[in-house]
């Protein structure tokens, strides 16, 4: 059983893996027999997240991608090929988010928005597809989102993209499962990241955010999560163990979507 879980001798290819919930997954993969790509779309962050693989022991291979050009992911993926092998698992992790109400929100932010955490995601797919499908084998895990199930306010590009990226989820399972190429969907709850920081900052009078109280009442496990917590849900995705788990989306968020919430 042990074995279905290894990773030994895998190239894994995990996008905007610099920090955070990328960086965790990539870790995890690692630490069971994977090697490890990454892209960032600056220098500075490259040079920082190599140094932050280094300090874990993991001798990640980096590259100055922007996941949003099709020329530059196809550059990318090929020399991932010649250098570390056929990439084998790839985790569409990069992405963004605008906190702005919809009527204030310029078409430009919000088509950013699309491009960064739908589009990206169909492109690099595209990339590795052909190559899994003449080897049959292959895993594609897509970081979703609650915002693949729920609306909330200020998150309307980001929530109509992670609804997307469900669904492109989905669909490559169906067109591609034949292949025996598995296409899954892992959906964080709120996760303690530097991308939600300012959800959890202290108020003046050190009381909690009251986004950040918000969210511990709605949550069974009554924290908010680590990008550790989604290492074991990620590796179970990428490996053997899950070769017959096609087109789903394993949500990893304390229970917040199977809660009505306490009675006031």
């Amino acid at each position: 059983m042990k074995d279905k879980f290894s990773l030994e001798g895998k190239v894994a290819l995990v996008t905007g893996a610099a920090y955070g919930i990328g960086f965790a997954i990539a870790e995890s993969y690692a630490m069971a027999g994977a090697r490890i790509a990454f892209n960032c779309r600056s220098q500075a962050h490259l040079d920082q997240a190599l140094e932050a693989y280094r300090a874990k022991g993991i001798e990640a291979k980096g590259y100055l991608c922007d996941v949003t050009d099709e020329e530059q992911v196809v550059s990318m993926t090929e020399d991932i090929g010649k250098t570390l092998g056929p990439i084998d698992i790839l985790v569409n992790n990069a992405g963004i988010i605008k906190r702005i109400p919809m009527t204030e929100m310029s078409v430009e932010d919000f088509r950013q928005v699309i491009d960064i955490d739908l589009n990206a995601a169909f492109i690099v797919s595209k990339a590795v597809l052909p190559k899994m499908m003449e080897r049959r084998s292959g895993k594609i895990i897509n970081v979703c989102s609650m915002m693949s199930e729920l609306g909330r306010e200020t998150v309307s590009a980001y929530a109509a993209a992670k609804g997307g990226l469900k669904m492109l989820t989905r669909n490559i399972a169906s067109e591609y499962g034949g292949y025996n190429i598995q296409c899954n969907g892992i959906g964080p709850g709120y996760i303690a990241t530097p991308q939600t920081a300012p959800l959890r900052e202290k108020q003046p009078d050190g009381s909690r955010h009251p986004f950040d109280s918000f969210i511990i009442a709605k949550t069974p496990a009554a924290r908010w999560g680590t990008p550790e917590d989604l290492m074991g849900p990620a590796l179970f995705l990428a490996s053997e163990a899950s070769d017959f788990v096609n087109g789903q989306i394993l949500y990893v968020d304390g229970g917040i979507l199977a809660y009505i919430g306490k009675q006031p």
